[in-house]
């Protein structure tokens, strides 16, 4: 597996990720993105090069199991 580190990514490298993370390379309409709640908003931050998938990630399970 190739690195996805922000050091090591280009933008466009970074969005094709995250897309992919998401919707496994295809969505078929299936408004999942939405019914995550805003999951491309999350997700900015690392596209942007300001923050890791890991740090979005543990911060967000972390509110989770906080119910927060």
């Amino acid at each position: 597996m190739k690195s996805v580190l922000i050091k090591d990514t280009t933008r466009a490298q970074r969005e094709e990720i995250v897309r992919r993370a998401l919707c496994d390379g295809g969505c078929d309409g299936c408004s999942g993105c939405g019914n995550l709640g805003g999951v491309e908003e999350m997700y900015r931050p690392y596209i942007e090069g300001k923050r890791e998938l890991r740090e979005i990630n543990e911060s967000y399970r972390a509110n989770f199991v906080r119910g927060g």
